[in-house]
């Protein structure tokens, strides 16, 4: 969900909570001087006192669904990715930190960073990215929208095939000369 469409729901949901909340406190000050005068009865008392609740519980519930459950989603996702990390993932750390994971084990991994080969050991939750992953995501959601359109996929196919003809004939020409 994008910024422009919760700041619409959110600005929505803020003046229909504050609406409700002016609706439900002037109902409930009016049943007060009513009980005051004593002609109040306990019905209309109840629902006053549910309708100064009921936007309360219609905001947490939105709270809810536009920022806990998102976050506890990316929250799961993230740690799902730690732990599935191997040998050969090219990683990113909080810190910026970019690697190749050389071994893991427990709750630290260890990368290899720089051109000199330094090796680096971190704790697995340091890991924020893991761009392998990422990119084979990518690579077979790529695959999927190929498969289903076969005509382009087997053109493909076919001019890799055709390139790796000519290549092995160049190679065949070249041995014979």
């Amino acid at each position: 969900m994008n910024f422009k469409k919760f700041a619409g729901l959110f600005t929505a949901a803020v003046s229909a909570f504050s609406a409700m909340s002016i609706s439900a406190m002037t109902a409930f000050a009016e049943d007060a001087t009513e009980a005051a005068s004593g002609s109040a009865s306990t019905a209309s008392t109840s629902s006053a006192f549910m309708s100064l609740f009921l936007p309360l519980i219609i905001m947490f519930v939105l709270l809810y669904f536009l920022a806990i459950k998102p976050q506890k989603k990316r929250e799961k996702e993230l740690k799902m990715m730690q732990e599935n990390l191997m040998v050969g993932d090219e990683v990113v750390t909080g810190g910026g930190i970019v690697g190749i994971v050389v071994r893991t084990g427990g709750d630290t991994v260890v990368i290899e960073t720089g051109g000199e080969r330094h090796k680096l050991r971190i704790k697995t939750w340091a890991i924020s990215e893991n761009v392998t992953a990422t990119e084979r995501y990518k690579e077979a959601k790529a695959a999927k929208s190929n498969a289903s359109a076969p005509v382009e996929s087997a053109m493909l196919v076919d001019d890799a095939d055709d390139n790796n003809k000519k290549n092995k004939k160049n190679k065949k020409d070249s041995e014979e000369e």
